[in-house]
């Protein structure tokens, strides 16, 4: 089978795409012949060697993957030969076939594509754990998503404004923040043009009630300075590649709170949890209240792209590789 291959950390455009064995399952696994896989930001800085976990190298990167089960190990008994289903597989993910545990694998609805499947459960996921489990959103308050035309940002608007919250979409360009407008903000604030803090006092002069920041940078302290009385800033991630350093006072003057969003690791801590946020993305999907945005789909032959466009923030929603080598890349 063909594989997106990392020899050794550093830059995406060191890639390769290789002929390699097709991989067999182990003890409680399945084997999946990929149609779709998502691309998100941790997959490049694990290519680049920036990521929490370095795994050895040669690998083939990709987390989030979707496709048809076509074979599984003799002591899986939950999973079957030819299910559509998506799956996360930790790497592997950008080549034809990939291994995945069973239990980390879920059916698709026929109504689902699989380049919607492949781009759904790391970034829904994320910001329904993030929203549900972490800033204990309610219906009537107001949340502020920062990078609110990304992956994960754009997921947010919609999983706020299925939850009942007032979004306030920020983003650096118009052209973003009509995309957020498109899936369910009810405000905007292009911090390109304009200064985050100060549109933020004139929109909601009494402070928002939830951050949610995958960009990091200077713009985490603005949208903190924003928060309401009891406020939560959610820390999903650092997109612009600067770790913020935050005066606490402003959470103390405020008692306001700063939680940490770590979803993978969550999933695996709480397997429960997770699968009952899996089953409400499913119940949504299926009434039309949440409608993942595809905004790239790239071949894998070239998924050094598809990595580039994501790591240099060009996304729009979500960005795909897949296996259909015939499709030309869109974006």
């Amino acid at each position: 089978m063909k594989a997106v291959v990392c020899k050794e950390f550093g830059p995406v455009d060191r890639l390769v795409l290789e002929d390699v064995p097709d991989p067999v399952a182990a003890a409680g696994e399945v084997v999946i012949d990929v149609r779709a896989a998502g691309v998100n930001f941790p997959d490049g800085l694990t290519v680049r060697g920036e990521y929490q976990m370095k795994p050895p190298r040669p690998f083939t990167p990709g987390n989030e993957v979707s496709g048809v089960i076509s074979a599984v190990a003799p002591d899986v008994t939950t999973r079957r030969v030819g299910e559509r289903v998506v799956a996360l597989c930790g790497l592997g993910g950008f080549a034809e076939k990939a291994t995945a545990m069973a239990d980390r694998v879920v059916p698709i609805p026929d109504s689902m594509d699989f380049n919607t499947a492949g781009g759904l459960m790391l970034v829904y996921g994320t910001s329904l754990h993030a929203l549900r489990n972490k800033a204990r959103l309610k219906a009537g308050q107001t949340l502020l998503v920062l990078g609110a035309a990304g992956g994960v940002g754009l997921a947010a608007v919609e999983m706020g404004r299925a939850m009942g919250a007032r979004v306030i979409a920020a983003a650096s360009t118009d052209e973003k923040l009509a995309l957020a407008l498109h899936h369910g903000a009810e405000m905007t604030i292009n911090y390109g043009a304009t200064d985050l803090k100060a549109e933020l006092k004139r929109l909601v002069p009494a402070g928002v009630d939830v951050v949610y920041d995958p960009v990091g940078g200077a713009l985490t302290e603005a949208a903190v300075r924003g928060l309401g009385w009891g406020g939560r800033l959610l820390v999903v991630g650092f997109a612009n590649g600067e770790i913020p350093k935050l005066p606490l006072n402003l959470l103390l003057l405020k008692e306001a709170e700063a939680i940490g969003v770590f979803w993978g690791a969550w999933t695996q801590r709480d397997p429960a949890g997770h699968s009952a946020n899996v089953a409400q993305l499913m119940q949504w999907f299926a009434g039309g209240e949440i409608r993942p945005h595809i905004g790239g789909v790239f071949p894998l032959s070239q998924a050094k792209d598809a990595i580039s466009a994501v790591m240099d923030r060009q996304a729009r929603g979500k960005i795909v590789i897949t296996t259909e080598e015939e499709s030309k890349a869109s974006f």
